[in-house]
């Protein structure tokens, strides 16, 4: 088996912990291979090769990619913005869609999803929901309150878990096909996936980081450790 990971470190910037996060987190075993999508290897067509996908979090979107033409908002990113990623995520995304095979959207990775479905972004969520949300030396954690008609509920089999938070935008309007599966207290959208999931492989988006719960002591929580086994074994089931 073959699990496709977008590559999640800023260019320029050696530290590869972040990264090695989500490959800790998956925890595969020797016979299994993790691919990783980095636009500087130009191997997005590896997603060929892959049971499953995992988009990272990292630098905000362009908003070229909900139609927004305001580049200038409260944090965004100082070194400007990543557009060849953006592309180059989205292509490996609509490929891991046509060949039907799961896919985990996490933070950006979720909102990816969501604008390449013609939805758009709150670009910054302003200084109140800043102080829950946006990290500052570490990920924050708060409620995610989880709707019991979704993928994401028969999943975690709980209404309510803490979660980790490490952004700053979030889903403003929804993208085509998706439902609502999950959302902070204050209203902030926490989840998606597909409304009909009929004839569709597993996918499911989440705005927090799982292969982080870990720094809290929530790494057996079932909204990090139940997303991680349903994944694995969804990937299993795909036959290339």
């Amino acid at each position: 088996m073959k699990i496709g990971l977008t590559y999640t470190i800023s260019p320029g910037l050696h530290d590869e912990t972040k990264h090695n996060n989500y490959i800790k987190w998956l925890n595969l075993p020797g016979q299994d291979e993790i691919i990783t999508f980095k636009v500087s290897e130009s191997n997005s067509k590896r997603i060929e090769e892959c049971s499953g996908l995992i988009l990272s979090g990292g630098i905000d979107i362009h908003p070229q990619y909900y139609n927004s033409s305001s580049l200038n908002y409260c944090n965004a990113p100082v070194k400007g913005f990543q557009k060849e990623r953006d592309e180059f995520e989205i292509e490996i995304l609509q490929q891991a869609f046509k060949q039907n095979i799961p896919v985990l959207a996490i933070c950006r990775g979720l909102q990816l999803v969501n604008c390449s479905l013609n939805g758009t972004l709150v670009q910054d969520l302003g200084e109140s929901l800043n102080k829950i949300h946006k990290p500052e030396t570490d990920d924050k954690i708060h409620g995610i309150n989880i709707e019991e008609s979704s993928l994401l509920y028969t999943i975690v089999g709980e209404k309510k878990s803490p979660a980790n938070s490490a952004h700053h935008q979030a889903i403003d309007k929804l993208g085509d096909g998706l439902m609502i599966s999950g959302r902070a207290d204050d209203g902030t959208i926490e989840g998606i996936e597909w409304a009909d999931k009929s004839a569709k492989a597993f996918f499911i988006g989440v705005q927090w980081h799982p292969e982080r719960m870990f720094k809290f002591n929530l790494d057996t929580n079932p909204i990090t450790k139940n997303i991680r086994e349903h994944f694995i074994n969804a990937a299993k089931n795909i036959q290339l």
